[in-house]
């Protein structure tokens, strides 16, 4: 008997328990990427204040381009095409795209160092050393792709956890010299660490040399995908500078402050391709008629979740606000109900476009999110020239939540086309 033969056969509560297992690694390593993510940014906005937790608001805006830059050249087709294929096939693809994540930290970083060294002030040197730390940043998260891909989420969820313990020694030392600088040396060391631990973990040295050949075998799908991830982070950057530069820097930290409040929904939202975009290849193989429906209760779920949280917050005394966000608390709690709207349209999109990436859409895939895109700049950007902080929050949320209907249309038509493809032809004689 075959193994496609095998799976056939396989019992439906067999298939149900494996993939709930699956999911349930993928939950668990966002919950320990949510919670490490949330104490970095609790503990920077303690530590520095407003103005500088603002300077540090933009180093993460920017690692988060370059983090989908490499995504979607390195990654995102690793997902699509290499999700539950043989071993041998898996780390051939793994070793070409881990190298490729390395290349383009390596790269990116390379710039990010001189551009920090001629910016000088307080935001040069935080850029200088973001440039340095890039290639393991980017590496670490190379593994939990790759990990997901296979199907071994414990994996991932391991390497996250070995990030967050490598971070507690390097939070404090960043502490305690009391720097901006300081602090992103630290969050990128401790990820670096992790990323060593990747290779102990898969035994895949990543080939850098191979970079080259993994960009051309992908091109179809990566620069889609790159250009589709850059619109996204990109639109963030866009956002928050031009906050910045209408309403202050301090406005970049009161929004980064909101976003915290709701780390645990956000940090699954941005790692959400590392279980659901495999595990709707997976529904898309064995049963393509529940593709929409993996895709509505993925999406749905989120977004119901993202206001309960919400709501909770809305409740949270203002004692115990100062006591996670410090001085950040005051200006960040009056962004909480349009931030919340828009991580739950945000949500809701998200599962559409992981059916998407399934169905292997790029073109349309690429077309909602350059919508999306541009409607999240402009409202963002719209609503702090007519509103300050809140008219912003306000404009994201609204354009969020307009993005997330186009999401779900698209989808709608990549399934209708999908389906008339799988249709035999009938020749007549």
């Amino acid at each position: 008997m075959t193994t496609e033969e095998e799976k056939a056969k396989a019992p439906a509560g067999s298939t149900r328990r494996t993939f709930a297992g699956r999911l349930s690694w993928g939950l668990a390593d966002q919950a320990a990427s949510s919670i490490s993510n949330f104490a970095v940014g609790i503990y920077v906005a303690r530590s520095l204040g407003v103005t500088a937790f603002g300077v540090f608001s933009l180093a993460w805006v920017t690692y988060g381009v370059v983090l989908n830059v490499s995504r979607g050249l390195a990654t995102d087709p690793l997902v699509v095409r290499f999700s539950g294929v043989s071993d041998t096939a898996w780390r051939g693809a793994v070793a070409r795209s881990s190298g490729t994540a390395v290349g383009v930290g390596a790269v990116i970083g390379a710039a990010g160092v001189v551009a920090g060294l001629a910016l000088g002030g307080q935001v040069g040197p935080a850029f200088a050393c973001l440039g340095v730390v890039l290639p393991g940043l980017l590496l670490q998260d190379a593994w939990r792709y790759s990990f997901f891909a296979a199907g071994t989420g414990k994996k991932a969820f391991v390497n996250d956890l070995v990030w967050g313990v490598a971070l507690v020694p390097a939070m404090v030392v960043a502490a305690r010299v009391g720097s901006v600088a300081a602090f992103v040396l630290a969050w990128g060391a401790s990820a670096t660490v992790a990323a060593g631990y990747g290779y102990v973990q898969s035994g895949i040295l990543p080939r850098t040399a191979q970079a080259r050949a993994w960009l051309r075998e992908q091109r179809d799908l990566g620069y889609r995908y790159l250009v589709e991830n850059v619109s996204l982070s990109g639109a963030s950057q866009l956002r928050a500078y031009g906050l910045g530069a209408i309403v202050g820097v301090g406005a970049v930290g009161a929004v980064r402050g909101a976003e915290l409040l709701l780390g645990p929904f956000l940090a699954v939202l941005m790692g959400l391709s590392l279980v659901t975009v495999a595990e709707a290849a997976r529904v898309l193989r064995r049963a393509p008629h529940r593709l929409g429906t993996f895709c509505l209760l993925l999406g749905g779920g989120q977004a119901v979740a993202a206001v309960f949280w919400g709501g909770a917050l809305l409740l949270m005394p203002d004692r115990l606000g100062e006591l996670v966000l410090g001085d950040v608390w005051h200006s960040a709690a009056q962004l909480i109900v349009p931030v919340t709207l828009g991580v739950a349209g945000a949500g809701l999109g998200t599962g559409a476009a992981a059916g998407l990436r399934a169905l292997a859409a790029a073109r349309r895939s690429l077309r909602c999110q350059l919508f999306a895109s541009g409607c999240y700049v402009a409202g963002g950007l719209g609503g702090a020239a007519m509103a300050g902080t809140v008219g912003s929050a306000w404009g994201v949320a609204t354009a969020t939540l307009a993005a997330s209907a186009v999401w779900w249309l698209q989808l709608r038509s990549a399934q209708r086309e999908h389906h008339q493809d799988s249709i035999p032809e009938v020749r007549t004689p």
